[in-house]
C-alpha cells in the first residue's frame, strides 16, 4: 500500500515502481506500518519525517518521567530527610519516584538496614503515594518504585 507525499492513497504498488516515483521525486519510501497487510509506505522526505517524530516525542506529558533519589545505608539523618522532602515534590508534581539504597563494598550484608530505610520512606510518603513496586534487589542496590496517588476525587 502506498501512500503519496500529499497523503493520497495511490493503492497496492510493487516495490520497484514505488522506488522509481519516490526518486523521481527526490523524496524517500518510508514504511510506516510494517505489521500491516499489505505494508503501508509513504513517499516522504525521511529528514523532515524524523524530525517530526522526535518533536512529537518529546510532547510527552510531564507525569510519565520516573525520577530516581539515591541513599546509602550510612545517609544521614538530615540528608534523608532532605532526599523525602524531594520524594514528595515529585509526587505532588505527578511523577514517579525510584528510591534506590547503594551498597558499597561489604555493606551488601546489611541489607536488612536497606530495606528499613525503604520502609521509613514508604512511611514518611504514604499520604502522597502507593508502592508500585516493592523493594528488589538488582545487583548492589535494593530498589522502590513510588507512584502519585491520583487526586481527581475533589482533594483530601
Amino acid at each position: 500500500m502506498l501512500i503519496d507525499s500529499d497523503g493520497r492513497n495511490l493503492g497496492v504498488t510493487p516495490l520497484e515502481k514505488a522506488l522509481a516515483l519516490a526518486r523521481e521525486r527526490g523524496l524517500d519510501l518510508v514504511e510506516v506500518a510494517p505489521d500491516a497487510n499489505p505494508v503501508v509506505c509513504k513517499i516522504v522526505d525521511f529528514g523532515k519525517y524524523r524530525y517530526q517524530l522526535q518533536k512529537r516525542e518529546k510532547k510527552q506529558p510531564k507525569a510519565g518521567k520516573v525520577k530516581e533519589v539515591k541513599f546509602t545505608i550510612q545517609t544521614g539523618e538530615h540528608d534523608f530527610q532532605t532526599k523525602v522532602q524531594r520524594i514528595r515534590e515529585f509526587l505532588e508534581e505527578g511523577m514517579k519516584v525510584r528510591a534506590v539504597v547503594f551498597f558499597k563494598g561489604r555493606q551488601i550484608i546489611h541489607i536488612e538496614k536497606g530495606k528499613e530505610l525503604l520502609d521509613r520512606v514508604v512511611q514518611l510518603t504514604q499520604d502522597l503515594a502507593k508502592v508500585e513496586q516493592g523493594a528488589e534487589e538488582k545487583g548492589r542496590t535494593l530498589e522502590l518504585l513510588l507512584a502519585p496517588l491520583s487526586r481527581k476525587g475533589g482533594g483530601s
